[in-house]
């Protein structure tokens, strides 16, 4: 019986790239609490908010059902915030959606008309 001996000279390299995560992140167009910036929008949340929420849902491409799920109204705020790279966190989703329900909306609503 012969063996054959193979000598490997050289090793397998792994090649690691670096790169940056951009930090261009943006602000919301407007304040939370800027409800009155746009009396349309203002009205609309504060005595049919169920109807401004299905279209916040719809214009960001999600069912008009959404909104009635529960906790569906942070998921949809966090998801208008990646998609626009606005700065905050879940946590901040939460605190406004959980304390201030009709302001977050409003301010939903009046990101998504001003970014068309």
């Amino acid at each position: 019986m012969s063996y054959q001996t193979e000598v490997i000279s050289s090793q397998p390299q792994v090649t690691v790239t670096s790169y940056t995560i951009s930090s261009n992140t943006a602000e919301w167009s407007s304040n939370v609490c800027d409800c009155c910036e746009d009396c349309g929008i203002c009205i609309c949340g504060t005595f049919i908010p169920c109807i401004l929420a299905c279209k916040v849902s719809q214009d960001h491409g999600d069912s008009c059902c959404l909104p009635f799920l529960p906790g569906a109204m942070i998921a949809l705020r966090t998801s208008i915030r990646s998609k626009h790279h606005i700065s905050g966190s879940v946590c901040d989703d939460w605190v406004v959606m959980s304390c201030l329900p009709l302001c977050g909306l409003c301010q939903m609503a009046r990101e998504q008309k001003s970014r068309g």
